[in-house]
């Protein structure tokens, strides 16, 4: 089965705000960061369960990848897969996420 990906508005600015962080030492690295995010996200049309559950959560539809020192938040629906975050390993997920009021919104 192939899965639909979509990224939420809260995701991209998280990788944008992500990549121009990076960008303040390198733009080569910042590039290279977020074509590695998206080349993530396209691998979860086939294989959208191949992240581990997200341990703060309990839910085994919140997934996610690591990709160097970050952590990228995907849900898993039926038929789609939607980048709900890019949050840095260091962060406190579950109180970023209380403190933001995110939840697995789905909108791409």
């Amino acid at each position: 089965m192939a899965w639909r990906v979509g990224w939420t508005e809260a995701a991209l600015e998280d990788l944008s705000a992500t990549a121009e962080y990076i960008a303040r030492d390198s733009a080569r690295y910042a590039n290279t960061f977020t074509r590695n995010a998206f080349t993530a996200s396209d691998t979860l049309t086939e294989f959208a369960n191949r992240g581990r559950m997200v341990p703060e959560f309990g839910d085994q539809s919140i997934r996610e990848l690591l990709l160097g020192s970050h952590r990228m938040i995907y849900q898993v629906t039926t038929d789609r897969v939607f980048i709900i975050g890019m949050v840095h390993g260091a962060r406190d997920l579950a109180a970023m996420w209380l403190w933001e009021k995110r939840t697995g919104e789905r909108e791409p």
